[in-house]
């Protein structure tokens, strides 16, 4: 089965997540195939940016947990978003949790619909947002960011564009963006390239200090005691044993 779909148009290519049955968790054939897409629009030079959207009511649940990808294979995805030498735009209809806030972080721009809702929900089943981190540090609020990934708790779209998450948010969110592909149509793509490559040097720093370091602590959480009776408890839909 396809869990990605590109369909370009007028410059723009639209790379939808398509597995609404795990909410478009990250298991490994879908960052496998997400990785496929963007790999092919960086070779097309018909292409001028990239929109990353989704079916279903959720962008993306995270980690799938029944099947997660390696972290080796969800950092070359986040890094292939931020290296990718066209914009990538995130068009969010829906929830984002945990791993998928990765992808909003990777993203160049984003925008969402004012239902949406966001939340670092990894402390809540024993693990740390670690891989993730290395586009969101850079990218957004230390302060928020410091209250959500501790706490878990869930916060809106006003809540997403104050701390830097989100670019901007509206009730229709392809208003908000038509300016924005607008403007991206009419640029160059050497422009935009060069532009991007700016934009990018402090994230792509942090890639190269912290990633390795970041792999390896995701990986010793999500194989340990305690990420186990997360997870578990998430499946079985129960309190997990430290909650008081």
């Amino acid at each position: 089965m396809t869990v990605v779909h590109a369909a370009p148009e007028r410059g723009i290519t639209t790379v939808t997540l398509d597995s609404p049955g795990n909410r478009n968790a990250l298991s490994a054939a879908l960052v496998d195939g997400l990785t496929n897409a963007l790999t092919e629009c960086g070779k097309d030079s018909d292409v001028r940016a990239v929109v990353l959207t989704h079916t279903g009511n959720t962008f993306s649940a995270g980690a799938d947990l029944r099947d997660p990808p390696h972290p080796d294979a969800l950092v070359g995805l986040l890094r292939q978003i931020v290296e990718l030498p066209k914009p990538v735009v995130a068009r969010v209809t829906g929830h984002v949790r945990a791993g998928g806030l990765g992808l909003l972080g990777a993203c160049d721009i984003a925008a969402a619909s004012l239902d949406a809702t966001f939340a670092f929900t990894e402390v809540r089943i024993g693990v740390a947002p670690a891989v993730i981190s290395l586009p969101l540090l850079p990218r957004t609020d230390p302060r928020a960011l410091a209250r959500y990934y501790l706490t878990g708790e869930r916060f809106n779209t006003a809540e997403a564009v104050r701390s830097g998450l989100l670019t901007a948010a509206g009730d229709d969110v392809d208003a908000v963006l038509a300016p924005v592909l607008d403007g991206l149509r009419k640029a160059s793509p050497q422009g935009l390239a060069e532009t991007k490559r700016l934009l990018t040097a402090r994230v792509l720093e942090t890639f190269d200090r912290d990633a390795a370091d970041l792999t390896a602590l995701s990986a010793r959480l999500f194989s340990s005691a305690g990420a186990r009776e997360g997870m578990t408890a998430f499946l079985e839909r129960r309190d997990p044993a430290w909650v008081v």
